[in-house]
């Protein structure tokens, strides 16, 4: 997991704080050279067409994968992506559509142009940015990704632990269940491999969703569940009041979230780094991870295309 000391900008700039959640007033600072400079404006000021005329970036998401995406007690769209997209859609003066889509149609659905991006804890792995399958196979023209956060895959077990696992190892010869199309997905065919030269074959339970996959945990058929560390530990902490499951050993494959962009829209790209870049820098980003509990994953910048 990554940590950083966070640059504090200067007084003047904090001036042009609006006090009721607004991010910037136009004209802060009483002359037209300063307002040219200003940096919040000019990203505006880049914002694709598209994009700047509707005033709304519509981003796909599976509201099924708390505490990242999910919908709270009031239906709405709630967790770490959006939370952070509604504050960069604030940098940029942009209101944030939140398109519940099913995980497995989060790219199809962007290059099929019916969202603008795609964030849903995507991780940015290289077979998503080329657009290749396990196989090297071309499946889709491939994506950019704006990385945001950084997340471990954690294993998930029943509360006490009854079957001992801790280790990717320890799953050989026992059943673990995990969500399809996931960067656990991919972990656990190669342990299957691993699994088969010791003598002990693993068996892999795949699903369309990962509550259904931890509801094989719960219920014992599955020895263990493979998820991204915070939504392994909001598990551990929520379900059940925090009886049902635990996290066990530690974390493997770190590896950043990213915002999937198609990889034409270079200027969205961009603008979209840039403003991360200033909500790290705010303060605000903390802020959000704090909130979740998943200081811990904190990026030190955005970068694009930094997944393994």
């Amino acid at each position: 997991m990554h940590h950083r000391a966070h640059p504090r900008r200067p007084a003047a700039a904090a001036l042009c704080l609006a006090t009721a959640g607004a991010l910037l007033l136009t004209g802060c600072g009483g002359d037209e050279q300063a307002a040219a400079k200003d940096p919040v404006q000019e990203l505006r000021g880049r914002i694709p067409q598209a994009q700047r005329t509707a005033g709304v970036l519509r981003i796909a998401s599976d509201l099924n994968y708390a505490p990242v995406d999910f919908r709270g007690a009031d239906g709405k769209p709630d967790g770490i992506d959006p939370d952070i997209a509604n504050a960069v859609g604030k940098i940029l003066g942009l209101r944030i559509e939140v398109v519940d889509t099913p995980f497995e149609k989060l790219i199809p659905n962007l290059h099929a142009k019916q969202v603008d991006v795609a964030m849903s804890g995507l991780s940015d792995i290289r077979q998503r940015r080329d657009g290749v399958d396990d196989a090297g196979k071309q499946v889709d023209p491939g994506v950019d990704f704006v990385d945001y956060f950084i997340a471990g895959t954690s294993i998930i077990v029943q509360k006490g632990n009854p079957k001992g696992v801790r280790t990717l190892d320890d799953l050989c010869g026992r059943v673990v269940a995990v969500q399809q199309n996931t960067t656990q997905d991919e972990i656990v065919a190669r342990q299957v491999l691993a699994c088969g030269r010791s003598g002990k074959p693993l068996t892999v339970h795949k699903f369309d969703s990962d509550a259904k996959a931890l509801a094989e945990v719960a219920a014992g058929t599955a020895a263990a569940g493979l998820d991204d560390f915070p939504v392994a530990a909001y598990a551990a902490k929520t379900t059940d009041g925090g009886n049902r499951f635990e996290v066990t050993g530690a974390q493997s494959r770190s590896n950043p979230y990213g915002i999937a962009v198609r990889k034409g829209d270079t200027d969205l790209r961009d603008v979209l780094t840039k403003a991360v870049d200033q909500l790290i820098r705010s303060g605000e980003y903390d802020k959000i991870l704090a909130k979740w509990n998943v200081a811990a994953g904190a990026a030190q910048n955005a970068v694009v295309n930094g997944g393994i």
